[in-house]
């Protein structure tokens, strides 16, 4: 389902906006608007839209919808009744195809957003994000997170939200906050790589897991095809930075972004930022290498936004960047450099001014 509601060309910043926001679009999850499993550039558009349009985007877990059981069989199984299980998932199990070698996650897209070409930059705001179902799931097994060989038997965990107080029942005396955020935003990746699987990241930003990417956070992408592409999905309510047994709490949700276009903007890898911090990324299927290229980001940063030398630049990462392991077990590894805002005497606000 595809409608718009106005049309608001207004620059917005999430991180300062108290819910209040006119949307231009809405884009459902249904068969014919969302990919399993893939990335691939030159999809027909499930949407267009101009630079600054705010749109609201259903995505579908793709828990539930990866067993031999139909997802109301599958969550029955586990206390939830039909009623709470999302007909479009329903939809897509039985009309939507994975291809062969082909990531677990369902996106919905492709967003194309009109004058994005090679060389520009797509910075995607999140303005909200809505819970879709009280519930998530952890699945993990044999050979799956960083302790591949901890476990001997699948182990599924269907978790409970309680909504009103915000939090996730992990058990009677366990309650975790939720941070929902979406696993994955992207745009498609370069024609050259073809299809490509959603389970690892890539300079097209994709599967990071990157748990600040909550409401009024930013992230910046590099643009590979013309009308950018842009996918999301695998939604999550909370998880810890790595991702370690290979899953979040994964739910169904509802995210609201933002897309304005920066026409010559050349990245070479995403960048993101939060109301409190800047975040450098570093990408690489080497733990080690991709420490590196994040300190590397870091101290870009410092020295073309900032204006510091590249001794100054990497003393002040030495002495007031935090490092954190973002994504550990999908192939790539994901190594965010923190840096606080709030050092800076004048502090802008973001990165990028309208």
């Amino acid at each position: 389902a595809i409608f718009f509601v106005s049309i608001s060309m207004n620059r917005i910043s999430a991180a300062q906006a108290p819910g209040k926001f006119a949307l231009d679009a809405a884009l459902g999850s249904t068969p014919d608007t969302v990919l399993w499993g893939y990335l691939a550039a030159n999809v027909p558009p499930a949407l267009t839209i101009k630079s600054g349009q705010i749109v609201e985007i259903e995505t579908l877990s793709h828990q539930g919808l990866v067993t031999d059981q139909e997802p109301v069989k599958f969550f029955g199984a586990y206390g939830i009744p039909p009623d709470q299980v999302l007909p479009d998932a329903i939809a897509v199990y039985s009309e939507v195809k994975r291809p062969k070698g082909a990531g677990v996650h369902v996106l919905t897209g492709p967003i194309y957003v009109e004058g994005a070409e090679p060389g520009d930059m797509l910075e995607v705001r999140v303005m909200d994000i809505k819970f879709r179902v009280p519930y998530g799931v952890n699945r993990t097994g044999p050979g799956r997170g960083v302790l591949p060989e901890l476990l001997r038997e699948q182990a599924t965990r269907v978790i409970r939200l309680d909504l009103s107080r915000n939090v996730a029942i992990f058990s009677t005396d366990i309650q975790i906050p939720l941070n929902p955020f979406m696993g994955i935003m992207g745009v498609a990746p370069p024609k050259s790589s073809g299809m490509v699987s959603t389970t690892p990241p890539g300079p097209w930003g994709g599967n990071m897991d990157l748990k600040e990417l909550i409401k009024g956070s930013t992230l910046y992408l590099p643009v590979f095809n013309k009308g950018a592409q842009f996918y999301t999905g695998d939604g999550h309510s909370a998880q810890g930075d790595g991702e370690v047994d290979g899953g979040a709490i994964e739910t169904s949700l509802t995210p609201t972004l933002q897309f304005i276009l920066h026409k010559d903007k050349n990245l070479k890898t995403p960048r993101a930022e939060t109301a409190t911090h800047y975040l450098a990324l570093g990408l690489s299927v080497d733990l080690n290498e991709a420490t590196k290229l994040a300190v590397e980001e870091a101290v870009n940063f410092l020295k073309s936004e900032k204006g510091l030398s590249p001794a100054d630049a990497y003393a002040l990462s030495s002495l007031a960047v935090d490092l954190a392991i973002a994504e550990a077990v999908d192939v790539v590894n994901l190594v965010c450099a923190k840096i606080p805002k709030g050092i800076f005497k004048n502090n802008p606000g973001y990165w990028y001014k309208p």
